[in-house]
């Protein structure tokens, strides 16, 4: 949602005498009142006015309106939501950044509209038919069609089919800007426009955290001596000396499934078992899972995850934090030892940027953005750590945990300084980059 107020200020800098116009299928409120939701939750305000245009239809585009072929039928929604948008409203130029890539050729054939796009995350990918094609169960490829050879068959068919018809539609675009390496490489395959396309990243407001010390800073030549004196092991208590904290292993994320939660508990219980009961063993190590729950399903979704923590006998070590204010957010992160991530293929993983600002060693899993554009070195300095499985993770947590203070700053500082690539100021300039051959035309 950001993504859309981000680029708005500079554009009302860079050309004071074009009008901006937004579509929105909010019902209820007043454009006086998106404005004002806008500057409480991304501090964003408005040099001057946006014309808001608001869509009656937008349940055409909701997942929920299409149980089956849920994919075509949202795409089939979102044209005729984009015609409702087009009878409304004729623009010169149309920018969509909610994934709306079937509204391209409307807006550019039928409205005689330049257009462009923003891809946080393809609709389809080559990933995705690679999955079906072997028969892989995951959270969008449900056991009963991965084990049977006729239906992985069709929706195989299904998928290329519909990669096709995504592919024409965005090749539609005049400009195409992705939000990581990760879906450039998707959107390249599926488009086919290079010459049109570039790479944006989405803009990371980590300045919260950035203004909080490293954990050992002021006193690292302290702690590495304490470390030696004990022999290389922390007393169990998240530090090599008399600090009375366990070490907190923090994951960031909704309750959805593609998160992976399973896995992270998986992992911990394996973590625990290599550690043992002696110091620095399974006392002084938690689990803190945060996140938000959007319905009843996800709610369900904690219940079925609590009752795998009571069967790998983890529970007492595991914490469950639903919903909670950004203040607790940000206390929880900074004083984390490790930041985990276990989503497959996310397409960039803000998340992770923001754990490494707060100054966690991040784990994150070895795919999409976070392995591309995120946790990679920094003028040649290691950031963080990657796997993909149980075991893997169990492993990196434990190679973490028992790295010296000093080993640890370094990596921490070295992440710290590699966000500054995603911040808000780069992000803009990005942008107006991007599309300032568009806008040219429209000033000319």
């Amino acid at each position: 949602m950001e993504n859309l107020w981000q680029p708005l200020p500079p554009h009302y800098s860079r050309y004071p005498n074009v009008s901006f116009v937004v579509y929105t299928g909010d019902k209820g409120v007043t454009g006086e009142q998106v404005l004002e939701g806008a500057r409480q939750r991304f501090n964003i305000t408005l040099p001057r006015p946006v014309t808001f245009i608001f869509l009656r239809h937008r349940g055409l585009v909701e997942a929920a309106s299409y149980p089956h072929f849920t994919l075509l039928g949202q795409s089939l929604g979102s044209m005729f939501l984009g015609w409702e948008a087009l009878t409304a409203f004729v623009p010169d130029l149309y920018v969509d950044s909610m994934g709306y890539a079937f509204t391209l050729p409307i807006f550019r054939y039928l409205g005689s509209c330049k257009v462009a796009s923003y891809v946080h995350y393809p609709t389809v990918s080559t990933d995705m038919l690679t999955v079906v094609r072997e028969r892989n169960p995951r959270f969008n490829n449900a056991d009963f069609i991965s084990r049977n050879p006729v239906l992985s068959a069709v929706k195989v068919l299904y998928y290329c089919l519909f990669a096709l018809l995504y592919g024409l539609a965005g090749s539609c675009s005049d400009v195409v800007m992705v939000n990581s390496t990760w879906t450039l490489g998707h959107i390249l395959a599926l488009w086919r426009c290079p010459g049109r396309t570039s790479v944006v990243y989405p803009p990371c407001d980590v300045r919260a955290f950035l203004d909080v010390p490293l954990e050992g800073e002021e006193d690292e030549d302290e702690l590495e001596e304490d470390w030696e004196e004990l022999g290389g092991e922390e007393d169990g208590r998240g530090r090599a000396g008399g600090d009375t904290k366990c070490q907190s292993i923090v994951s960031v994320g909704q309750f959805r499934p593609e998160k992976d939660h399973l896995l992270q508990i998986r992992a911990f219980a394996k973590l625990l078992d290599r550690k043992g009961d002696g110091p620095g063993g399974r006392e002084a190590l938690r689990l803190v899972l945060i996140g938000g729950c959007r319905n009843q399903e996800d709610e369900d979704r904690v219940l079925m995850l609590r009752g795998l923590c009571q069967e790998l006998g983890v529970s007492d070590r595991v914490d469950f934090k639903l919903n909670v204010p950004f203040d607790e957010l940000k206390r929880e992160l900074v004083s984390a030892t490790i930041g985990l991530h276990t989503m497959w293929n996310e397409h960039f993983g803000i998340g992770v940027v923001e754990c490494m600002a707060a100054g966690t060693i991040v784990l994150a899993h070895k795919s999409g953005g976070p392995k591309l554009d995120i946790v990679v070195p920094h003028e040649g300095r290691q950031t963080g750590f990657l796997a993909d499985s149980e075991d893997s993770y169990a492993a990196a947590m434990e190679i973490i945990l028992a790295l010296t203070p000093s080993a640890r700053l370094e990596i921490k500082r070295a992440a710290r300084e590699s966000v500054g690539r995603f911040s808000d100021q780069e992000f803009e300039a990005c942008f107006l980059a991007a599309t300032e051959a568009l806008m040219s035309q429209l000033v000319r």
